[in-house]
Formats: structure tokens, sequence, C-alpha cells
């Protein structure tokens, strides 16, 4: 169950690296405009917040990444820390922004936060 939980808190990782590029280095181009489903005027207008929430995400990949690097008891309780940090995350933007975020980050991010509890 150990090695399942660390793929799972690998593929939330990797999902948050991707949301960095997205947000960070690709939103006013096309495939950034598809991911945030705004025009080119609305992503000009808003690249500085998107490139700020990308940041953040960075952030949660790399703790993520430490979780995974680090020995015991520091590395289960970063991920229990990091991968909280992303269901909550999840929740106030699908509340906040859109609904979708519930089952592309908070979802993902609880079946990951359980299977990490469970094999703990």
């Amino acid at each position: 169950m150990e090695l399942t939980a660390d793929i799972l808190v690998a593929l939330i990782a990797l999902l948050h690296l991707y949301i960095l590029v997205m947000e960070m280095f690709l939103w006013e181009k096309e495939t950034g405009r598809g991911f945030s489903g705004f025009d080119a005027e609305m992503a000009r207008a808003t690249a500085p917040m998107a490139a700020n929430q990308g940041l953040y995400n960075g952030f949660l990949a790399a703790g993520l990444v430490w979780g995974l690097i680090a020995d015991d008891p520091t590395g289960y309780r970063v991920k229990i820390f990091f991968l909280s940090c992303v269901v909550i995350a999840g929740i106030y933007g699908a509340a906040t922004a859109n609904r979708r975020i519930l089952f592309a980050q908070a979802l993902p991010g609880a079946l990951a936060l359980s299977a990490v509890v469970v094999a703990g």
C-alpha cells in the first residue's frame, strides 16, 4: 500500500507542476487559454495573477516531492501537510472559481491523502 500511496503523491506533484507550467509560462498562449477558457484579452489581463497562482502550485509540488524523499516520520508528516493543502485549495477553488477544480484537484488530493494515511 505504501508504494501505491507514493505513486499517488507523485502523480499529484506532477499535476501541480503541470499547473505551474500552464499558469506561469503558457497562460497567454493558445494552450494556456484552452486551460483557463479565457480569450486573449482576458488572459493578458490576468497573466500576473495566474503566474502567482502557478508559483503556489510549484510550492505544493515541491512539498510533495520533499515528502517523497524525506525519511519517516518527516516524510509522512510532510506528505500529510501538503496533501491537506492541496485538498483545501481545491475545495476553496471549487467554491470560489470553478467547480471542476473539485474534481481536478481536491478529489485526487483526497484520494492520495487517504492512501498515505492508510499506508502510514
